[in-house]
């Protein structure tokens, strides 16, 4: 269940509807989609071959069916992050620091967890994800992510251009 983190003091926000309408009133769609339980000891092994990747697609493909008849996806594929991945820090290292797409940046987190951070309107916050929740963050929104603690996510990411995905950095802090 995502939970909503904003500046020091105030109290986060965890309930599922909350969340949602917190961050509707900001644009970016919420969804909280139980992962079945029928793939969980794909999803539990750190590593996936490209046959289980494509399993694991195959067994949620109603969803891409959903999101590509509602909102046009064209594609989508399977990351899968942990701490042994060759490289890591540095492929983390583009997402960090606040940038835009001139695209949607969709994900469907099936396993494991990491921060969305946001800049909208002036307001910076948090929005940590774990497994079940969905999130779209939308185009020329400004906004950054990285792992948590654990170093370890299995997201499905949702495209309808991969050209519009390319990062596109802005001068400005993180720190909310």
């Amino acid at each position: 269940m995502a939970k909503i983190i904003r500046d020091r003091g105030r109290t986060p926000i965890t309930e599922a509807q909350e969340v949602k309408k917190f961050l509707q009133a900001r644009g970016v769609a919420y969804e909280y989609w139980e992962v079945p339980v029928s793939v969980n000891s794909t999803i539990q092994k750190a590593t996936l071959s490209a046959g289980e990747k494509n399993l694991l697609l195959d067994s949620l493909e109603y969803r891409f069916t959903y999101l590509e008849e509602k909102f046009g996806y064209k594609t989508r594929d399977l990351i899968v992050l942990h701490a042994d991945v060759p490289g890591l820090d540095n492929m983390l290292a583009k997402f960090d620091k606040v940038h835009y797409h001139t695209d949607e940046e969709v994900r469907y987190i099936v396993d494991g967890s990491g921060v969305f951070g946001f800049a909208i309107a002036g307001e910076k916050f948090l929005v940590h994800v774990a497994k079940h929740d969905f999130i779209s963050v939308p185009k020329n929104t400004r906004h950054w992510f990285y792992l948590d603690e654990t170093k370890r996510i299995k997201a499905i990411r949702y495209f309808t251009d991969m050209a519009g995905w390319v990062p596109n950095y802005v001068e400005e802090t993180t720190e909310i």
